[in-house]
């Protein structure tokens, strides 16, 4: 039997998480993050597990049977970087990625510094483009 998804929408306080960030930086972006985000979906932030912060959810099921939900968009602060989990396949991901700025990826996720570190506008877009791609594929 698969494993339970660990990652759910909690009634944690996204405000406190975010304040327990140590860094001062990382901090402020997290809430530039959470403002981006509740203006791309029109929702607010909830914590997903003790970690992220997410926006709305979707529900997903795997060929393998595996079946869960998450968020539409979400972040977390993590030690190096602000990690932010967008739909892996939206269209125009690899275009913008290309105007973003200084970032790395993963198959699922995009690691940032820092907000000031990218270019906020193609950031909005990236945003908004995968809420859309979301909402077509799984709502």
């Amino acid at each position: 039997m698969a494993k339970p998804n660990q990652t759910i929408e909690n009634q944690a306080s996204v405000t406190d998480f975010i304040n327990t960030v140590a860094d001062e930086t990382k901090r402020a972006d997290s809430f530039k993050l959470i403002d981006l985000m509740s203006n791309a979906t029109g929702l607010p932030a909830k914590m997903w597990g003790p970690a992220i912060v997410g926006f709305g959810s979707y529900h997903y099921k795997y060929e393998s049977g595996r079946e869960g939900d998450a968020p539409r968009v979400g972040f977390s602060p993590r030690a190096n970087a602000l990690t932010l989990y967008l739909a892996m396949d939206f269209p125009r991901k690899e275009q913008l990625l290309a105007k973003l700025g200084k970032h790395k990826t993963s198959v699922a996720c995009i690691y940032i510094k820092k907000l000031a570190d990218v270019d906020l506008e193609v950031l909005k877009e990236m945003i908004a483009d995968s809420v859309k791609y979301m909402g077509e594929k799984y709502l």
